[in-house]
């Protein structure tokens, strides 16, 4: 009965995810390649994100501290953006568009104030998924192997 009650938070927490625009539909593909082979996929994915992102962010912040190069910002934050995609990190991808749009206007201020929202959303983010994450682990695998279609 416990595990029932853990595995129904676990849905609530994932349902949650995408009411609330965290995530989009590319997360469901993501949890679609997870199988019996590789349980923890989607986990591995994200954990590599957050490890390549923060990379990502930290040239930005560089960037950002010495001379505003429009081009090398739009350029690091397409890669970032990119990233962010691939996991369906809905409201991330929508501050680097911001973010982006400032760099075309040449806009640095622009830049500063959209590129704090990028790394609040990003944080935001890796804390809701880690709690995602972790409740599922304790709730087990869940006993059906393949998803309805």
């Amino acid at each position: 009965m416990e595990r029932n009650h853990m595995r129904r938070q676990v849905a609530l927490m994932r349902q949650s995810l995408f009411d609330q625009g965290y995530v989009d539909e590319q997360f469901i593909q993501l949890e679609e390649l997870q199988d019996e082979a590789n349980p923890n996929f989607v986990e591995e994915v994200v954990t590599l994100y957050y490890s390549d992102s923060t990379r990502l962010l930290s040239n930005i912040q560089q960037a950002l501290e010495k001379t505003l190069d429009f081009n090398k910002l739009d350029s690091y934050m397409h890669q970032f953006n990119g990233s962010s995609t691939s996991i369906g990190a809905k409201k991330v991808k929508a501050e680097c568009t911001v973010f982006r749009d400032y760099c075309k206007a040449a806009n640095g201020e622009g830049c500063m104030r959209s590129f704090q929202q990028v790394k609040k959303e990003h944080a935001t983010l890796k804390k809701k998924l880690e709690a995602y994450f972790h409740q599922a682990r304790q709730a087990g695998p869940i006993e059906t192997a393949s998803r309805p279609k």
